[in-house]
């Protein structure tokens, strides 16, 4: 029976997969197949209930969208842009200025909001289109935002 639920589970990820089904959904639906192929029709519904109230009632996955509101209002009023141009002054006549203003932002941001999702959330929108305006490479400007939230900076 063991093996029946593990080929059940690979086999149909795999099958899934290879239609082109969304990496997402196909760990769900196998998963969804090996609870019914292993436990009665009233106990995996049972199991399949509780484990998606459960993964709901996460502190960890409402405090992301928190952090989010709270880097915009700080950026609606006006935190962001003082911390850049602060940063400016700081590193304003090194070369490549505007990516050490980038991270000297998003740290004092950081620090400030504690978060480091707030801190691209904000410091981000408000960079990117002063280094459009200066004309940074997009291959350079993307992959730093995303290396600072990385950092937690």
């Amino acid at each position: 029976m063991e093996w029946l639920v593990a080929l059940v589970l690979f086999g149909s990820f795999f099958t899934m997969l290879v239609l082109g089904v969304p990496i997402s959904f196909s760990i769900a639906i196998a998963s969804l197949l090996s609870i019914m192929v292993s436990l009665p029709f009233d106990a995996s519904l049972s199991v399949v209930s509780q484990k998606l109230a459960s993964g709901m009632d996460s502190f960890t996955l409402l405090a992301i969208p928190f952090f989010i509101l709270a880097g915009n209002i700080m950026n609606r009023g006006g935190l962001a842009l003082r911390l850049i141009e602060f940063s400016k002054l700081l590193a304003g006549r090194l070369p490549g200025s505007l990516g050490h203003v980038n991270v000297i932002a998003n740290m004092l941001f950081g620090s400030i909001s504690g978060s480091a999702v707030a801190a691209a959330a904000a410091v981000g929108g408000t960079m990117a289109p002063l280094q459009k305006k200066a004309v940074m490479i997009p291959f350079f400007q993307r992959p730093l935002i995303l290396l600072l939230v990385l950092l937690g900076c």
